[in-house]
């Protein structure tokens, strides 16, 4: 097997709240370890010791982080052997399609002291109440920075020209698919290629296209039609039988940022802030939206508007990303009670007790 190492996001902290991709990231898995238990109870630490097992034996892994802390992450795929280890509490809460037969629980809980938990009683439910409302917070401050980003799109949506994007949309679709098609069902899976974390906006466009051979950089400003064409983008893939990662925006999920075909060798993404980036490889191509389809001199003319609804727009993000900030602190606090309480002796017995059940997977599968 190729060792081939992934990282994106599953569900993130965006304007709609806490939104969910779990059921699509999980679809094809036959089993699924989805692993009960509070703040601090050694969920995230054991995920990554088995996946680390597993890059070592040359398996592909796939790492699914958390939104909310940039140093846990919230699940580990095995997708060779439909295999996951996911987090299952709140806000991630995953619904089974067939308990004990796909989906295995793994009450962590074993591993805790009650008796000492309930010393801290008062301030546990103290810091889950403000741990909520600084969420809370965020949210409310992320759809206000949407509202203002619908201001800027307004402007070059009233200075597109759409015959353009159509067509430039039209002549991509020709160049990737061709009049080819396959004839199996697709698979589409949709993800995050980032999030609005406590340490400001972070993505993987980087390492989920190291091994694609074409990669397309967007670049345009905000309603210069970039999601709409990775949509129709999408579509002709799945029209046509083609495997497609469709990778959401971690601010407006209803958007995309990027979308990969990794059986024809391409990745398209939007190339814009916060996640811009430049061509570094021969084989990179710019496509340039604002140059092809809105009328000269916007930039120019709406200047003041555009400086002014820009602002409000960046001011909001920085401070929902604050209160994310201050959500992570409360969380550190509320870990510390139960980190007190646990016996991690148990916590490392059920983490070889799952890694003897994936390795044995593995050896039927040789």
């Amino acid at each position: 097997m190729t060792n081939s190492v992934r990282h994106y996001y599953a569900g993130g902290n965006t304007a709609k709240g806490f939104y969910s991709l779990y059921d699509s990231v999980l679809a094809d898995l036959e089993r699924v370890y989805i692993l009960k238990g509070g703040p601090g109870t050694g969920k995230s630490s054991l995920m990554k010791k088995i996946g680390h097992l597993m890059e070592e034996k040359d398996l592909e892994v796939e790492y699914l982080h958390c939104a909310s802390d940039n140093k846990s992450i919230d699940g580990v795929l095995l997708p060779t052997l439909k295999i996951g280890i996911v987090d299952g509490t709140a806000p991630h809460v995953i619904e089974p399609k067939a308990p004990g037969v796909i989906e295995e629980y793994v009450n962590l809980g074993v591993a805790w002291d009650s008796s000492k938990l309930s010393e801290y009683k008062d301030e546990i439910l103290a810091l889950n109440r403000k741990i909520s409302d600084k969420f809370n917070e965020a949210y409310d401050t992320f759809a206000a920075s949407l509202r203002a980003h619908d201001d800027i799109e307004e402007i070059y949506i009233s200075n597109m020209d759409f015959s353009k994007a159509n067509q430039l949309t039209e002549d991509l679709i020709v160049r990737f698919y061709g009049e080819q098609s396959l004839a199996k069902e697709p698979k589409v899976q949709h993800r995050f290629l980032g999030a609005a974390t406590p340490n400001g906006a972070v993505d993987f466009i980087q390492n989920l296209t190291a091994d694609i051979s074409k990669r397309y950089f967007i670049k345009g400003r905000a309603g210069s039609g970039k999601s709409t064409m990775l949509k129709k983008i999408v579509a002709a893939g799945e029209e046509r039988g083609y495997d497609v990662e469709v990778y959401h925006c971690g601010f407006d999920p209803n958007s995309l940022d990027m979308v990969i075909l990794r059986e024809l060798g391409v990745a398209i993404f939007d190339s814009t802030a916060p996640h811009e980036y430049f061509p570094d490889r021969e084989s990179d191509e710019v496509i340039d939206m604002y140059e092809t389809c809105i009328t000269p001199g916007t930039d120019e003319k709406y200047e003041a508007d555009i400086a002014r609804t820009t602002k409000a727009y960046k001011d909001k993000m920085k401070e929902a990303i604050s209160y994310l900030a201050e959500a992570k602190q409360l969380r550190d606090k509320l870990e510390s009670y139960y980190i007190d309480a646990m016996n991690f002796d148990i916590i490392n017995q059920i983490t070889e007790k799952l890694t003897t059940e994936i390795e044995l997977f593995i050896s039927k599968e040789k």
